[in-house]
């Protein structure tokens, strides 16, 4: 047994996110055969992922806020504290806060047989579509 030393705070980079993100990684691999992957992920009112998939699905617990996730056929799931939304394998989604308020969520994943492609970053969500999909789940 063992303490896992923090890692500092980290602001996601723009390449993947709209607004202002930042990171507090929990856990990582720390055997040779574990996969395991643990965030405490902070989203400032308005910020998002940009649209991404993960090889092996991805598990998001809302900590506080409102989550909105978003799907390719434009299905957009609003998840309260409490609640934890789970998406398949290589399901192409975007996650973040609403408008007007702060979101915090743990993002817990698997990583592949190469980390480096765990996830798939593809093009941001627009402006629009992020209004879009806030306001009709008001």
């Amino acid at each position: 047994m063992k303490i896992i030393p923090k890692a500092p705070t980290a602001k996601n980079p723009p390449e993947q996110f709209t607004g202002d993100v930042w990171v507090d990684p929990i856990t990582s691999p720390q055997e040779p055969d574990q996969r395991m992957v643990v965030g405490r992920v902070r989203f400032a009112p308005g910020a998002r992922t940009a649209w991404h998939s993960h090889e092996n699905g991805q598990t998001l617990h809302i900590t506080d806020g409102v989550a909105l996730i978003g799907t390719r056929d434009g299905t957009v799931v609003r998840a309260t504290p409490g609640q934890t939304i789970y998406t398949p394998p290589g399901e192409e989604h975007w996650h973040g806060a609403t408008p007007d308020d702060f979101m915090e969520h743990l993002a817990m994943l698997e990583n592949g047989d190469d980390p480096a492609t765990t996830t798939t970053w593809l093009e941001h969500v627009t402006d629009a579509d992020y209004t879009r999909a806030a306001s009709a789940e008001d």
